[in-house]
């Protein structure tokens, strides 16, 4: 039985998008379910950043359909629902040359007209919100830790209060405890504040403890998506390749 419009955050419809003679993404379908985490898969150089990228506009595509909480989406450029979701990129991609509490502030700046003082305390709750302290506001992306530098993205990500959250790769470059806690903290908030997560990731450990389901891109398409029980099951040689192979071997009886 099909769902209802309104449950899906997320809505993609044979979606084709490409570079030059390079086609990445061929006729993809998807739905993201609102109130879920889902875990993105795919081989290195695959798709899954362009596909996020093109759902945010970044990326044109070629033809196809996207929908966010139910609005359509016009193409690259197209910031008419920019306000709906944050993103966190892989690096952080924090302004070097702004402090923790002006790169939070910077989504603020851009959409809204508040004061100082509300920006400060606006900031300074979200630090808090992902765990950092007040005082880590006056720092400089080169003061901090790569686990810092992710919260403070994704404090950034967060200031709008969107209702949808992009993660690239968030626990790429931590170290198993800190890649841990991260995605302790994820869940933490996606249940707090009843986010959508949407989240691309090559982590094991993340697809197995934080992801409601796990959608698999291969050949331009998505080949198999649904709780990581039922992607284990999959007989798609990539699908079965990715979760079987020696690499995921330690990880089995978690997964299962």
């Amino acid at each position: 039985m099909s769902q209802p419009q309104a449950e899906f955050a997320i809505r993609v419809r044979d979606l084709m998008v490409g570079f030059g003679r390079q086609t990445v993404l061929d006729h993809l379908s998807l739905d993201v379910r609102r109130g879920e985490i889902l875990g993105l898969v795919g081989a290195s150089g695959g798709g899954k950043s362009v596909l996020m990228r093109t759902i945010i506009g970044l990326i044109p595509r070629r033809s196809g359909s996207i929908e966010i909480m139910g609005q359509p989406i016009g193409g690259a450029h197209d910031r008419s629902t920019a306000a709906t979701w944050g993103i966190l990129f892989q690096q952080g991609a924090l302004f070097s040359s702004l402090t923790v509490r002006q790169n939070v502030q910077f989504p603020l700046r851009e959409n809204l007209t508040l004061s100082q003082e509300l920006m400060d305390e606006i900031a300074i709750a979200k630090l808090e919100m992902v765990g950092l302290r007040a005082e880590d506001g006056d720092k400089y992306p080169s003061e901090l830790s790569g686990g810092m530098t992710k919260r403070v993205a994704l404090a950034r990500a967060l200031a709008l209060d969107p209702p949808i959250l992009f993660l690239d790769e968030p626990t790429s470059g931590l170290d198993p405890i800190a890649a841990g806690d991260f995605d302790a903290l994820i869940r933490t908030l996606q249940k707090t504040l009843g986010l959508t997560v949407f989240m691309v990731t090559h982590d094991l450990a993340s697809l197995t403890t934080v992801c409601d389901r796990v959608a698999a891109l291969a050949d331009g398409k998505i080949v198999a998506i649904g709780p990581m029980r039922q992607l284990l099951q999959s007989e798609h040689p990539w699908v079965r390749a990715y979760f079987h192979g020696k690499r995921s071997q330690m990880l089995q009886p978690q997964m299962r």
